[in-house]
């Protein structure tokens, strides 16, 4: 398949320049030529387009994609005439969070509330779609000037049974280890909750630079969050409020019931910490007490983890072998 390069056509859009690849696809500013507007063009990897399962997954995130319809979401455009596969989105001007975060190493109270409350409502509204991101971390939020916000890059989409809508990335089944919610850890599919606690992981790195569990690989980090305490953020800042470090343990509940129970909720805290009220929480002393990792336990989540791929290479292996 021949490559694309600047100036040249793909169907009515004029290519401007390569702006992102990954080890799925490469993203591309371009010109519609039909109305001189700027948008996005997502192309997968030939051998993606080779891959039917790869190839499905990526037929899907442009079908749900298409049909969210949210400030804070990142559009995908319906475009018919098409010569190749490609998803057509929305331009978006601005810089990745993560990018943010690095340039600024923290963000100020009153701004990090303020990004991480509109992320919420957009949570809030895939959610609300019976769609759940599950990957979620600073790589994808776009922040523009005025720190409004979008979610990018949803991955790979699947069906589950009760035609929750979920998004996963390929590069990383169970999502990324510094955001990954316990339940995910311990093999369980995430829901809306595990968007919740990433959330929160999010707004712990705003507000002190640092994420709150750290470790020598991904492992240890992801045990880690099933053994012990967060430092409290207020040891890491003093000048956090009290109110807001119990907005974010209220987000990094362990256990999922315990969390918000929806990402509005989590919001209006955000918007309204003068009617959040403080618990005396035993997170607070118990954090010293750092318990050690376990290589059984470890090993028996890793192999949890590991199972469903395991099952898909043997079917895959069978259905070759037929």
């Amino acid at each position: 398949m021949t490559a694309l390069h600047p100036g040249d056509l793909l169907d009515h859009y004029r290519i401007d320049k390569l702006v992102a690849r990954s080890g799925m696809a490469s993203i591309f500013r371009a010109t519609d030529v039909d109305n001189n507007r700027t948008v996005a063009i997502k192309i997968p990897h030939p051998e993606m387009e080779a891959d039917p399962l790869l190839f499905d997954r990526f037929k899907r995130e442009q079908e749900i994609g298409e049909k969210l319809d949210h400030p804070g979401v990142m559009k995908v455009l319906k475009d018919a005439k098409r010569s190749r596969i490609y998803m057509v989105m929305e331009w978006v001007e601005g810089k990745l969070l993560r990018d943010l975060l690095s340039a600024e190493r923290k963000l100020s109270p009153g701004r990090a509330a303020k990004i991480a409350a509109r992320i919420c409502d957009a949570l809030d509204y895939i959610h609300s779609h019976g769609v759940v991101h599950r990957d979620m971390k600073p790589e994808n939020i776009m922040v523009d000037p005025e720190d409004n916000i979008k979610l990018i890059d949803f991955g790979i989409a699947a069906n589950e049974g009760s035609r929750r809508l979920t998004f996963a990335n390929l590069s990383n089944v169970m999502g990324t280890p510094d955001y990954i919610s316990p339940e995910q850890v311990k093999g369980k599919r995430g829901d809306a909750r595990s968007d919740i606690y990433a959330m929160g992981v999010m707004l712990y790195e705003m507000l002190t630079g640092k994420v709150p569990f750290q470790g020598n690989n991904a492992f240890l980090i992801m045990n880690d969050r099933l053994l012990n305490a967060p430092i409290p953020p207020r040891e890491v800042d003093p000048s956090i409020t009290p109110v807001m470090q119990e907005i974010i343990y209220r987000a990094l509940e362990r256990e999922p019931k315990n969390r918000y129970a929806s990402a509005r909720e989590f919001a209006k805290d955000l918007e309204h910490q003068d009617q959040v009220g403080v618990a005396d929480r035993p997170e607070l002393t118990e954090w010293k007490k750092r318990k050690s990792h376990l290589p059984k336990k470890i090993l028996n989540y890793v192999l949890l983890a590991l199972l469903p791929i395991v099952v898909f290479a043997l079917l895959l292996w069978v259905a070759r072998k037929a």
